[in-house]
């Protein structure tokens, strides 16, 4: 603690520099001397304000399934450490250097949804309106910060275990903007509360994080399914005592996926990287060595299914030396029947647009 404190006072006038940087920016949009975008099809916007981890994925991926069965929906994302550049559709037989591997994700599993990848997001709307003129919404993944565009609906993201009411700028701390930059958000999500969150535990948090009386807040949590074979989800295998995993994860927070396979199985080998690695022929060599060493049927390889789309860099090895490579699914839920509401409030800003 007393280490934390120290690194953070040190680090103290390079986050005040950095503030100065983003508040000066923020006051050219706000005085209309940097011009923002509006378009006329809807713009949902989904980010955080801190760096990576607050569970963007799984939130887009809940607006896809809601909104699918009733209008064109597609997805608009950076394509955080591709190796290509500038405006690209995304195809379910893309690698994952070309996209990304979120952008990737969400084409796989939802091979109908339009999903474009572009630095600028003023540009890559109207080139991705032009790919495909049926589309009536355009869900902007992780694009908080990216002002050159004015969602119609703007989503914020914070995480139960660090709410950016508790957070520091860069490089003191994980937020990429003043805490007060909140108050640009129509919907705050709390994500990732645990399963058994109390009233208490709520109040304490909407206390914090002090809505605006025209901000609405909810909490939601993680609903994990059963591991499936990354090459076929049909292939499934349920997690028991029994079951012995390797666990390989490189994403910005393994503590939330830990609590959940801690009680559920035998974690026999913990490999954690950095967010959005990409794995080197020497990991996926140690990862083939490890699971051969074990040399046991009952245990499999578990991963996320966004480390699965860097992965499949290996598609020729893992097929070869048939690993039990797994990839663990998850779904948002809604606390307390919240996403009655929450589904609600997207559906009337749908029909109430205008143009």
């Amino acid at each position: 603690m007393k280490s934390n404190i120290l690194g953070r006072i040190l680090l103290a006038p390079f986050s005040i520099l950095y503030g100065i940087g983003v508040a000066f920016r923020n006051v050219l949009y706000e005085s209309k001397l940097l011009k923002s975008t509006e378009f006329s099809v809807p713009v949902i916007s989904v980010g955080n304000l801190s760096v990576g981890g607050a569970g963007k994925t799984p939130h887009v991926e809940y607006l896809i399934r809601l909104l699918q069965d009733y209008l064109k929906v597609s997805v608009l994302s950076r394509g955080y450490k591709r190796k290509s550049k500038g405006f690209r559709m995304v195809n379910t037989n893309d690698v994952v250097t070309d996209t990304g591997d979120e952008p990737l994700q969400f084409k796989r599993k939802y091979p109908t949804t339009p999903v474009s990848v572009c630095e600028s997001r003023n540009i890559g709307i109207p080139l991705m309106l032009q790919k495909h003129p049926d589309i009536k919404c355009i869900l902007l993944d992780d694009a908080f910060q990216h002002r050159s565009v004015t969602p119609g609906l703007n989503i914020l993201l914070t995480t139960f275990d660090d709410p950016y009411s508790q957070d520091y700028l860069l490089p003191a701390g994980r937020l990429r903007e003043f805490r007060s930059a909140s108050t640009r958000a129509d919907i705050i999500i709390v994500s990732k509360c645990p399963n058994d969150l109390t009233e208490e535990q709520k109040s304490k948090l909407k206390e914090e994080l002090a809505p605006h009386q025209n901000q609405k807040i909810f909490f939601s949590y993680y609903q994990y399914g059963d591991p499936y074979f990354m090459y076929n989800p049909n292939i499934k295998k349920p997690l028991t005592k029994d079951t012995k995993v390797v666990l390989l994860s490189a994403i910005a927070n393994t503590e939330y996926l830990l609590d959940y396979l801690d009680p559920q199985c035998e974690i026999v080998q913990l490999l954690k990287y950095e967010d959005h690695h990409y794995f080197t022929q020497k990991e996926f060599d140690l990862v083939t060595r490890i699971i051969n060493e074990i040399n046991d049927p009952n245990t499999i390889i578990v991963t996320t299914e966004k480390d699965a789309m860097r992965l499949d860099l290996f598609r020729n090895e893992i097929i070869k030396h048939k690993l039990p490579i797994f990839a663990l699914p998850i779904k948002v839920e809604f606390h307390s029947n919240q996403h009655s509401e929450f589904d609600q409030l997207v559906k009337d800003f749908l029909i109430n647009f205008k143009v």
